[in-house]
């Protein structure tokens, strides 16, 4: 079979991204199938999928890596820009990515994203991304300099349950802008959210918790990438 012109390619290949990045946030990844994807991308081939990435897996990852290099962009700008001391800045330079992203009326990503971490499928996919891994590490290493006073496992437990609301409550919004449903204003929307997690994070760890963390604990669970 002759493949197609370079351009040609690059032009079919983004749409099926788009389009795949939409109905896996509206249906979940097993509610949908290659063939439907490139039905609604407007390709005659029915293995148009299977043809530019591979596998279902394949067209996942593209997705993911599609994304990713923006806001490792928008995250470095943000990042440039903040006091290294303040911890409010840090949590949003880290969080403000994902939730301006959720305002783009052209991506899907941030419940796309929900829907891998609630079918625990990121862990098969964001982690293989370097720009990811190293946003991830940079963000805890910043909190355990941050939060020297909130002792282990309880300040990556807070950290880890943060990424998980945000990505939630932008994913939330994502989806009631696209059924055309009002919304909070932007900023208070933002402001909200990085206002609480930091009081949160920071939060002194009670003597009712501390007696739990003498009891074994579990292996740590990998927190969610984005």
């Amino acid at each position: 079979m002759t493949r197609p012109q370079p351009s040609t390619a690059t032009a079919t290949a983004r749409q099926l991204m788009i389009t795949a990045e939409r109905l896996f946030a509206e249906h979940g990844l097993a509610g949908v199938s290659l063939r439907q994807i490139a039905s609604e991308a407007g390709s005659a081939n029915s293995s148009a999928v299977h043809y530019h990435f591979g596998s279902k897996e394949g067209l996942v990852e593209a997705i993911v890596a599609h994304r990713v290099a923006d806001l490792a962009q928008r995250r470095t700008l943000l990042k440039a820009r903040l006091d290294p001391d303040d911890l409010r800045q840090r949590l949003e330079a880290h969080l403000l990515p994902v939730i301006e992203l959720a305002e783009s009326p052209d991506s899907h990503y941030v419940s796309f994203l929900d829907q891998l971490n609630r079918g625990g499928r990121w862990r098969d996919v964001l982690p293989r991304q370097r720009e990811v891994t190293q946003a991830q590490e940079e963000f805890l290493a910043d909190m355990r300099r941050l939060l020297p006073e909130v002792e282990e496992p309880v300040r990556t437990m807070r950290i880890g349950q943060v990424q998980a609301f945000t990505l939630n409550a932008a994913a939330e919004r994502e989806r009631a802008r696209a059924a055309g449903d009002e919304v909070m204003p932007f900023g208070l929307f933002v402001t909200t959210l990085v206002d609480g997690f930091a009081g949160y994070v920071r939060a002194p760890v009670s003597d009712g918790a501390r007696r739990f963390l003498t009891l074994p604990q579990p292996p740590p669970q990998p927190l969610v990438h984005f």
